[in-house]
């Protein structure tokens, strides 16, 4: 019988859409992985970064294939809001993999979240920290828009949520 954290493995080959070389562990969108003691079936819980994300079907599909592919037959996927997603989800494997892809990652926060949190970003190019937000709408609902005054490069960062 398979046990949760062969089902986690198996999903580390499931990404996120926007940022390929980021696992839906690392970004912690994979709440919950179960599997029935009597039965084997599997459950797996998911809770996608926005409401209104337009991936989240998109990453319900790939689940059950990646699933489907290392041959688990009995299975449901959960997509729920119970647990909020937030940023501090993020694993340190999945940090480094969006500065190694070019954004910036999220600052961890304790307790409430305040707006004063975006006004700082480390550039992931040179890793300077003199930097400036440009703007808080980027390309997607979930990155900011810098401007490192060193290396004089733009970048996004993933927003602290």
């Amino acid at each position: 019988m398979l046990t949760p954290d062969q089902i986690r493995a198996f999903l580390e080959e499931v990404k996120d859409p926007e940022i390929p070389v980021l696992s839906l562990n690392d970004l912690g969108v994979i709440t919950g992985v179960e599997v029935a003691p009597e039965t084997g079936h599997v459950t797996v819980r998911m809770t996608p970064t926005f409401a209104g994300c337009p991936a989240m079907e998109y990453m319900r599909a790939e689940v059950e294939q990646s699933l489907q592919r290392h041959g688990v037959e009995a299975f449901t996927v959960v997509m729920s809001f119970d647990e909020p997603w937030n940023s501090n989800k993020i694993s340190e494997k999945g940090r480094k993999a969006l500065k190694d892809f070019g954004l910036a990652p999220p600052q961890p926060y304790q307790g409430i979240l305040d707006l004063d949190i975006l006004e700082y970003a480390e550039c992931p190019n040179c890793h300077s920290k003199n930097t400036t937000l440009r703007t808080p709408f980027g390309p997607t609902l979930c990155r900011a828009m810098y401007f490192c005054n060193d290396c004089r490069q733009l970048f996004e960062q993933f927003k602290p949520l």
